[in-house]
């Protein structure tokens, strides 16, 4: 049996004006999670699940199908603000769904085996897969044994100003002690810094490990994050923005002491689309990629 690939793609991109999950970036108009799902297949991966909203579900299918639905087995679930234990009913004033960790939930009756979870908008690189697919071939048949790809900030900042990044400790042993986000990072003054809410600026270690959202899990993570999400809704469900996100629901895994992350190193170059502005620093880095034969210029042909 081999591991699933978990893509979260219920965004609609508000930021960046349109539908960016689907945006071309590659030579023949690949997106950057055409990319994710062409090295999972490379590395392993035995499936891919999709969460997305259903208003774009029809032009989202028919994409999906006509590039790569061939090549890998695809389900596709859904993520709406309704989706909710039995009783629970969210503030009729909110717009959006609950967050990262919510969308995780939507899978919990069709994923049976160790799975990645990832954006649809981020670019991870090749080996973020290999060590991944590694580690979850490892804990088949575990529980409790998770990880995280731990980009080094240096290979995540933003040519175009400040980013958040969600800066993780570890312990000797390299498993995660606690992700803390930072909202404003940037090189400054030849340092990679931090400002905190008081505006004082940290210096932050150029390979410090940070988490871009690529996580891996066994199945027993559902009934936790089911458990939880309840906690979490009597709490904040009322409110029109909070959101459950991952971090929150593995710093309490983690300080309750049951489960542990393992943090996975990896050299890869990080980048994503947040903006309309970024759009040609990314496709001008796939473009090189495919000029050192890392990917062919047509990834289905």
């Amino acid at each position: 049996m081999k591991p699933t690939l978990f893509v979260l793609a219920a965004g609609l991109g508000s930021r960046y004006g349109g539908l960016k999950q689907m945006d071309g970036v590659g030579p023949s108009g690949e997106t950057i999670m055409e990319y994710s799902v062409y090295d999972a297949i490379q590395t392993g991966f035995g499936k891919v699940v999709f969460v997305i909203r259903h208003s774009f579900d029809e032009p989202f299918r028919e994409f999906v199908n006509a590039r790569f639905a061939k090549y890998v087995p695809v389900d596709i679930i859904y993520q709406e603000i309704t989706d909710l234990p039995d009783g629970y009913k969210p503030n009729p004033e909110r717009e959006k769904p609950w967050g990262t960790n919510h969308a995780v939930l939507m899978a919990k009756d069709i994923i049976r085996e160790p799975f990645c979870v990832i954006n649809a908008d981020d670019f991870y690189g090749r080996k973020s897969f290999e060590v991944m697919s590694k580690f979850l071939s490892s804990v088949y048949g575990k529980t409790n044994q998770y990880s995280m790809v731990g980009f080094r900030i240096q290979n995540t900042l933003s040519e175009s100003g400040s980013v958040a990044r969600g800066v993780s400790q570890t312990d000797e042993n390299g498993y995660l002690t606690e992700v803390v986000e930072r909202t404003h990072i940037e090189r400054l003054d030849g340092g990679i810094k931090y400002k905190d809410a008081n505006g004082e600026w940290h210096l932050i270690e150029d390979n410090t490990p940070v988490s871009m959202n690529i996580w891996g899990f066994t199945p027993d993570y559902f009934q936790h994050s089911e458990t939880y999400f309840k906690k979490f809704f009597d709490e904040h469900g009322q409110e029109l923005k909070s959101e459950f996100f991952i971090p929150l629901m593995i710093n309490y895994l983690i300080q309750n002491k049951i489960s542990t992350v393992k943090v996975l190193d990896t050299d890869s170059q990080w980048f994503g689309v947040t903006y309309k502005e970024d759009k040609p620093s990314v496709i001008a880095k796939i473009n090189q990629l495919v000029e050192n034969n890392v990917y062919p210029d047509n990834l289905w042909k």
